[in-house]
């Protein structure tokens, strides 16, 4: 299995959900991200990262707040934003950057 900085080096976008089991609103994206997937299909991967288990992963991107969402591709942070967003904006800032 591909480490994190290695799945990030991706040409395919990743979408990384920074949360905490801890935080209530980071439980509202599991749903949001599996709609997401279901209409982006392979033009992006998402996947979550628990920032208590990940704290190294955390400081390196300075995530204050749970949670926040960047959207990396070719080891890039190509956009960042805290707080939960509906899937269809999610996928509009995917398209933004993917095409």
């Amino acid at each position: 299995m591909a480490t994190f900085s290695e799945l990030i080096q991706s040409d395919t976008p990743v979408l990384v959900d920074f949360s905490a089991e801890w935080c209530g609103p980071c439980k509202m994206m599991p749903p949001i991200l599996a709609e997401l997937k279901s209409s982006i299909g392979n033009k992006a991967i998402i996947m979550k990262m628990d920032i208590d288990r990940n704290p190294q992963t955390a400081r390196q991107y300075s995530i204050q707040s749970v949670p926040t969402l960047m959207l990396f591709r070719n080891g890039k942070v190509l956009w960042r934003q805290s707080g939960v967003m509906q899937a269809r904006q999610l996928e509009q800032v995917i398209k933004q950057y993917v095409g």
